[in-house]
């Protein structure tokens, strides 16, 4: 006999509070206006890049300094509007970690303010990595939208 969870119970097991779904958003809008500031300002993020001597870097900073632009344009989109969130906070997790180093023990990008925001962003994407999306979010909708035909109850969840 197949056991039916019903959406309620669905939701009740997988219980998360709303304000972590603001908390969420908060969190990508601010990746977002990061990456926004470093596609505007390219040239600092490679100045910082190079001044930081990182051995990954290299001769590279300007190829550096694109793909944490992007990654955290398309992250900040995708964790505001909760699309693949975990994937998302695991793969912006290391860039937080070089930006918790660089400005933590070699005093590179802006000051306590920016350190500060860099550990409270690298607790919250880790927090998201572990605990996913949310009740609101795309990922939810689209695990119930697959299901809206064929159970009771899905859509009508949704939606309240």
């Amino acid at each position: 006999m197949e056991t039916i969870i019903t959406p309620s119970a669905r939701q009740y097991n997988g219980y998360k509070p709303k304000w972590l779904t603001l908390l969420r958003v908060a969190l990508g809008i601010i990746i977002l206006l990061k990456g926004i500031s470093f596609f505007m300002d390219n040239t600092l993020l490679m100045a910082l890049l190079q001044k930081s001597n990182l051995a990954f870097v290299g001769n590279n900073a300007e190829v550096w300094a694109s793909v944490i632009t992007y990654f955290n344009l398309l992250g900040g989109v995708f964790i505001t509007a909760g699309l693949f969130t975990r994937l998302m906070c695991v793969l912006l997790i290391p860039m937080l970690l070089a930006a918790v180093y660089l400005n933590f023990s070699l005093g590179i990008g802006g000051g306590a303010a920016n350190l500060l925001l860099s550990v409270v962003t690298l607790a919250l994407l880790i927090l998201f990595a572990k605990i996913g999306s949310g009740s609101i979010s795309a990922d939810e909708f689209f695990r119930t939208y697959t299901h809206a035909g064929e159970k009771d109850g899905y859509t009508k969840k949704f939606f309240q």
